[in-house]
Order: C-alpha cells, then structure tokens, then sequence
C-alpha cells in the first residue's frame, strides 16, 4: 500500500517525501508543480503531475498504485493574497481539498491528513491558543482552510475514514541533511526572505507593522523547524494506523519570537547586518499568534530536537547559500 503526497514537489511537502522514503514507505507525489519544483521530489518517489482537485485522476492513482492513505499539502498559502484574491483561495484550497476528499471516499482511502494552520484562530491576544480556543479566522485563507477542516470531519463522520489535521504555525528552517527547503524566490516567509537579504539576493526586508499590541510592537509568531514539524506527521499516520480516532493538533513549540527577533537573529547566525525597513501592517495579520502544543506531545508523544531559533535560522541559511551554487 502506498501514501499520496499532494503538494509533494513543495517546501513541507518534499519534507514529507524525504521522511516517508527514509522509513521504507512507498510513495506517490502528486503536483501540479505551479509553485513546487520536480527536482525537490526524492528519487524513491514515484511522481505524478496533476492537479489535487482533479477527482478522477486521484481516482486513476489510487487504483495505479494502492494508495491507502494520502497527506495533502497541495494549497496556496499567502494570507495577504487571499485577502486580495480570496476567490483563488477557495478554488486552490477549500474546493481542491472537496474534490480530493470525494476521491479518497471513493477510492476507498483509509486514512487522510490535512495540513491547516493557525490562521484558523484570527485574532487570540498574547495568550498561547489551545485547539479548543474558539476560531475566527481573518483572511480568506484561514478560512478556506477551516472549510477544509468541516469537510473532513462531516466526511469522517459519514464514511469510514479516519483522518488527522495538523494546524501549522510558523513553518521555517530546512532539513539538517541539506536535501530541501523553501526554494520559491519569491516566497514570502519571513526567516527565508530575511536570509536572502543577508545574501544579496534581496536590497532589503520590511517589517510590517510596528504598533502591535506586543512587548516590542511587531508580530510574535511561534516558529517550528520544517524537520519537527514532519516528525508530527509520522506520528500522527501512525496513530492512524494502529486505530486512533481523528483529531485535531496544534504543531508549534509554544514559544514566539518577535519580527524583530527574528531579525536580529539572523543578523547573528549570519553576520550580516541586513536592512529592514519599517512599514504599516498588513491585512489579516494578528497581532500574536502562539500555541502550547501540549496536545500533540500527549496524544502523539511528540519530542521536538530542533526547538532553536538560532538552528532553525541556520539551516534556512545554508539551503538560501545551496540555491545560489544550484541555480548557477
């Protein structure tokens, strides 16, 4: 039996890969490679191009290969887009995620693991959020994702599959092992984009928004290495397997870091003093957003052994330094 990987040629995804294929897992990615990249797929994967929102090719797949269970990444991510373009969010993310679910039903799937975010929280003040703190989210993208997260559980609850949501916060860093990371130029995470000023690749940053309710006025963001953060997922298809009821986690460390201490670090790991720029904020940005992650710890026994702003920060830098000599 095999695991799908939608999304598999992007930054989480190809993490996923990497992870699944390090264990002996048989694995299919499917991508549409709009902003993945067929060079980021491990050579122990099988790769399909395609869409996730194509029902009757996830169909052929499932069939072709035996897929049993699927991890879908596949979506589109950039909150200040979704407000721009929402209607694009609900087409990549909310009706994408519907026709890949009417797959697995179909197909006879027994297992489904969503990637959602904290973006589902909307504004939560200083106070880390738990999974039971209520949702209001405030960009169409946090709520293309919660759609996501209503489907699955009316799903589960009418068919027999079992699934598990992972609400990510921060996502940053890349693996140890130098074999991926976030490799869109034009991405906009802060620690990769902080990195490529620090490269030149950048004239500068901007940090959006200084008048926050927070210690130094800029945004807090609790910030997961890419590498914990997969280790979740293996856990979590685990508990699947060994029949453990769907749920919903948190993955974050339960610690943030301010934008600008984010800034001064990388200023540190890298030695460079990078310009950033003060602006005002952006729309759909809260002011804070932070979680305990006590509920993946207890229900998975989660440990993560990248919890360091510093190394998170450093691996982000090394992959940055490995584009520049792979793109010569």
């Amino acid at each position: 039996m095999a695991v799908l990987v939608t999304g598999g040629a992007g930054y989480i995804g190809s993490h996923m890969v990497l992870a699944l294929a390090d264990r002996g897992e048989d694995v299919v990615v499917l991508d549409n490679l709009v902003t993945g990249f067929d060079w980021a797929v491990d050579g122990r994967a099988r790769f399909e191009a395609g869409s996730a929102a194509d029902t009757e090719l996830v169909l052929q797949l499932i069939g072709k290969y035996g897929i049993s269970e699927i991890v879908h990444f596949a979506g589109s991510i950039v909150v200040p887009e979704s407000v721009a373009n929402p209607l694009k969010y609900y087409a990549n993310n909310t009706a994408a995620s519907r026709n890949l679910i009417e797959a697995a039903v179909r197909g006879g799937v027994k297992h489904f693991i969503f990637s959602s975010t904290a973006a589902v929280y909307g504004m939560t003040g200083l106070a880390p959020v738990v999974e039971e703190t209520p949702l209001n989210p405030l960009s169409p993208y946090g709520r293309s994702k919660l759609m996501t997260e209503w489907m699955l559980a009316d799903t589960a609850a009418a068919h027999p599959l079992t699934y598990g949501v992972l609400r990510y916060f921060n996502v940053a860093g890349a693996d140890p092992g130098g074999r991926a990371g976030q490799s869109t130029p034009e991405a906009t995470h802060l620690i990769k984009v902080a990195c490529q000023v620090a490269l030149g690749q950048r004239a500068k940053m901007d940090i959006f928004g200084t008048d926050y309710d927070t210690p130094d006025g800029t945004c807090i963001r609790d910030y997961i290495h890419v590498t914990d953060l997969i280790a979740a997922h293996g856990l979590l298809l685990e508990h699947l397997r060994q029949g453990g009821e769907s749920t919903t986690l948190n993955c974050a460390y339960g610690k943030g870091y301010s934008v600008r201490e984010v800034v001064e670090t990388v200023r540190a790991v890298t030695g460079v003093d990078i310009r950033a720029d003060e602006g005002p904020r952006r729309p759909g940005d809260p002011a804070s957003i932070t979680a305990t992650g006590e509920k993946v710890r207890a229900t998975l026994g989660w440990t993560p052994r990248h919890d360091d702003l510093r190394e998170i920060v450093a691996t982000a830098y090394a992959w940055e330094r490995h584009l520049m000599t792979r793109n010569r």
